[in-house]
């Protein structure tokens, strides 16, 4: 495995070292002008309790950190939501003095009611979430604006109303791409639409239903951000303490891949994460580690030799 060379108190990756990164690798989203980083940071677990195992997001400081660590090794990805409660907050107290080195997408439709969430898509709720993600976030414009789908994405559609509020905010430069973070039938819908520069799709080792999808919307020139990439912690090294917590179908799948990498975590998720980087269509992964340490060990992960075979 390719070891980094790392600033000690920052983890900032050098020059010379980024530049032959795989998770590092810039990839055009879509046809569009955009450049992201193979690698993206999801920045759902600094905001709000979520993930496997440990729940809990990290405290301001840490989470700050981690932001500032994210950059500083060369990621320029990060994706939020209105929806992931103190995360755009965070977001723009920590890093929005830096607003020139990172891409930054963010979704509308679900909003934040602390502990939980809920839906509105009218055109009122999502033109008032995008100007409030403007100002939690610090910055003047979105560089993509993503619809947060959740029940009754059919009729979301139907209406029109949460797309006439995302292309209004684009007109008036307030985002700069529009894009939407569903699957399925839906998400075919909203490609064939031609209003969409980007998808955000669940896609994974273990969970392959959207492939059809992803050559799609490489087809119409469409860029394809990942989310769910390490199956919500599952094909990573914590899976090994919480086997019991899957349910049979998921524990019979990870328990397969889990063979072919030896029972050895790191594997797994090496294997998870190559296995994405080799998949074509797809231009960026977003990943949540919530330290620094995780911020480092996913790049080299990705920097494992997999027999693909």
């Amino acid at each position: 495995m390719c070891e980094l060379k790392t600033d000690v108190e920052t983890g900032a990756i050098g020059v010379d070292e980024r530049s032959s990164m795989k998770g590092l690798e810039k990839r055009s989203l879509g046809k569009t002008d955009a450049s992201v980083t193979f690698m993206g940071f999801g920045a759902l677990e600094i905001g709000r309790d979520w993930g496997l195992g440990d729940k809990t997001r990290p405290e301001e400081d840490e989470a700050i950190t981690v932001l500032n660590g994210v950059l500083d090794t060369g990621i320029n990805m990060i994706d939020t939501a209105s929806a992931y409660h103190l995360s755009e907050a965070r977001i723009g107290k920590g890093i929005g003095g830096r607003r020139a080195e990172y891409f930054l997408a963010s979704k509308c439709g679900e909003h934040s009611r602390e502990s939980k969430t809920y839906y509105d898509f009218s055109y009122e709720a999502v033109a008032g979430s995008i100007d409030r993600s403007l100002e939690l976030l610090h910055t003047e414009q979105i560089d993509l604006m993503q619809i947060h789908f959740g029940p009754d994405a059919q009729k979301v559609v139907d209406d029109g109303e949460t797309v006439r509020a995302m292309q209004e905010a684009k007109e008036a430069g307030k985002v700069r791409l529009l894009g939407a973070s569903c699957g399925c039938n839906i998400a075919e819908q909203c490609v064939d639409l031609g209003v969409f520069d980007a998808m955000q799709i669940d896609y994974s080792l273990m969970n392959r239903r959207d492939e059809g999808l992803i050559a799609r919307c490489e087809e119409l020139g469409v860029g394809v951000v990942i989310k769910g990439g390490v199956g919500r912690g599952r094909l990573t090294p914590k899976v090994l303490d919480h086997m019991d917590a899957l349910d049979d179908g998921a524990r019979e799948k990870v328990t397969a891949f889990l063979e072919l990498a030896d029972g050895d975590g790191e594997q797994l998720m090496a294997m998870a994460l190559n296995f994405l980087y080799q998949s074509s269509g797809v231009t960026s992964v977003l990943l949540g580690p919530k330290n620094l340490a995780h911020v480092k060990s996913n790049i080299e992960l990705l920097e494992r030799e997999i027999d693909q075979s």
